[in-house]
């Protein structure tokens, strides 16, 4: 088995972060307390192809701004743990208010994976988002996900994988 990987889902309340952590993770999951901290942490992991990834499912938050405890731990998790990826869960049909989060992280200069989560209620909607421009406009890989019925989720794993191989690669 190659290195273990760490990852991040970041995510507004609400967008499905924890389904998707589900989802990536199964039933492989610990969950806890942050260190000195009241609110819930959760890890698990999960295997693509050889190498096995261990998933953080950060607290729901709106911004990075260190005014609430959850902004605070999602914050100096992404700043100190470095994770190889940042996966930032948006809930696709409101995609303005969401982007606010992907975009604090990428000022962080954390490596981010963009997830459209709840792409079904999107399209219901009439909405189509473009992918592409998406990605181009934020430099990074966008996956659709519906996270409650595991669509998308080979798809993200397989980018995720991508993404921290690419990134270790990169140092040496």
């Amino acid at each position: 088995m190659n290195k273990t990987f760490c990852i991040a889902l970041a995510g507004n309340p609400n967008c499905g972060k924890s389904t998707i952590f589900n989802a990536l993770t199964g039933s492989h999951q610990h969950v806890g307390n942050w260190p000195g901290k009241t609110v819930e942490k959760k890890e698990g992991f999960f295997k693509q192809n050889n190498s096995q990834i261990m998933a953080v499912d950060l607290p729901g938050t709106y911004s990075l701004t260190a005014y609430s405890l959850e902004e605070v731990i999602t914050r100096d998790y992404i700043l100190n743990e470095k994770p190889d990826a940042v996966i930032s869960v948006l809930d696709s049909a409101n995609l303005e208010r969401n982007l606010y989060l992907t975009v604090q992280i990428l000022e962080l200069g954390a490596p981010i994976i963009i997830d459209l989560n709840m792409s079904d209620i999107t399209e219901s909607r009439g909405f189509k988002i473009d992918v592409e421009k998406l990605s181009d406009a934020f430099g990074a890989k966008v996956v659709k996900t519906i996270g409650n019925q595991g669509k998308g989720i080979d798809k993200l794993k397989q980018v995720i994988l991508e993404m921290v191989a690419s990134n270790e690669s990169e140092e040496k």
